[in-house]
């Protein structure tokens, strides 16, 4: 995911742990953040929450690979959240993460350009 949207000319800061991704909200300006319904040592949702307020207003895509209520727990918790079901081709992938970024005008560039966003992936 990562090296796919870098390749589409995104900045991405791929953090392996929920403790890293919460320095890197903390330092940068993170312009959309992509994750999974479930991160290592906390449910997702609760996570996502987490991190998003510490940066008002980022919009989040959980990626989710199982959509159907019995098996994605917090699917209700995630309401607000962009969910983006796999699986997914790159083009989907970029496309879906230029709709978010476009929606929720948050595009680094005052050309209204998406070049140079910058993309947090949480794994």
């Amino acid at each position: 995911m990562k090296e796919a949207l870098e390749d589409a000319g995104f900045v991405v800061l791929a953090t392996g742990s929920f403790g890293t991704a919460i320095n890197k909200v903390d330092d940068c300006k993170i312009d959309l953040l992509i994750t999974h319904p479930y991160v290592e040592t906390i449910p997702g949702h609760e996570a996502v929450k987490y991190l998003r307020a510490r940066n008002l207003g980022m919009p989040v895509l959980v990626v989710a690979g199982l959509l159907d209520d019995d098996r994605l727990k917090y699917r209700e918790e995630l309401e607000g959240f962009e969910i983006f079901p796999r699986p997914f081709t790159v083009a989907q992938l970029v496309s879906k993460v230029e709709e978010v970024l476009k929606a929720s005008q948050r595009w680094a560039c005052s050309s209204g350009s998406l070049d140079e966003s910058t993309v947090q992936v949480t794994s």
